[in-house]
């Protein structure tokens, strides 16, 4: 048993997996199980909860943008 937690909503699960962690925590029972961090999970996709959320967790949105403004700039000189 793993807990996972959703770094995303904040969301932990308990759930079975053959996963490998050094950190632990406690979960509800009182005992400490391993600690597994993930980004998305049912608790903050999209197609489960149906709210759109942007996740930009490595800039690459504003990259995007700077791009996009950059291109439409020389486009139009």
């Amino acid at each position: 048993m793993v807990i996972f937690h959703d770094n995303s909503s904040g969301e932990r699960m308990l759930i079975g997996s053959a996963i490998e962690t050094s950190a632990t925590d406690k979960w509800t029972d009182g005992q400490e199980y391993p600690l597994a961090s993930v980004d998305v999970s049912s608790a903050s996709h999209p197609f489960y909860t149906g709210q759109e959320k942007v996740m930009d967790t490595a800039g690459r949105v504003d990259r995007f943008k700077q791009r996009m403004a950059k291109a439409t700039r020389t486009k139009k000189a």
